[in-house]
């Protein structure tokens, strides 16, 4: 059984992911995509050849297969990402940066720095480090 320290802890990190998640959605709104259309563009983005898996893009980003598909339609829709069958195997679909959606994304990803430096300004570089280490732990 967790102590009270570890879960008013938890429910820290849990206080601080929304806080963080408030301070994005108005920059990435700008730019017409959500928190987690930006964590798909940025899979997309830094994946071999900019195409992943269906599966593997939602397991990344942490949603269910209908999840990722529920969110994946209108980013096809608007052309930020592309859908295609695999040529190896038809029951796997595969998801592929646009290059509008590279191009959002890499916009957006300006505004995401701008985020991440306000919110780690009150940590010097040696606190920083010392937080990527905990998170990696935990992660």
């Amino acid at each position: 059984m967790p102590t009270a320290s570890q879960s008013e802890l938890l429910l820290k990190l849990v206080a601080l992911h929304t806080r963080i998640q408030k301070q994005l959605s108005g920059p990435l709104s700008f730019h017409g995509i959500s928190f987690t259309e930006y964590l798909v563009l940025k899979q997309l983005h830094d994946a071999p050849a900019q195409k992943l898996r269906r599966i593997d893009l939602a397991q990344q980003v942490g949603l269910s297969a209908s999840g990722v598909t529920r969110l994946l339609n209108p980013m096809e829709k608007v052309g930020l990402v592309s859908k295609e069958e695999a040529a190896r195997d038809a029951r796997v679909s595969l998801v592929t940066l646009t290059g509008a959606g590279k191009t959002v994304f890499q916009d957006a990803d300006v505004s995401f720095g701008q985020v991440a430096k306000a919110v780690m300004t009150s940590l010097d570089g040696e606190d920083q480090k010392h937080l990527a280490r905990l998170t990696d732990l935990l992660l």
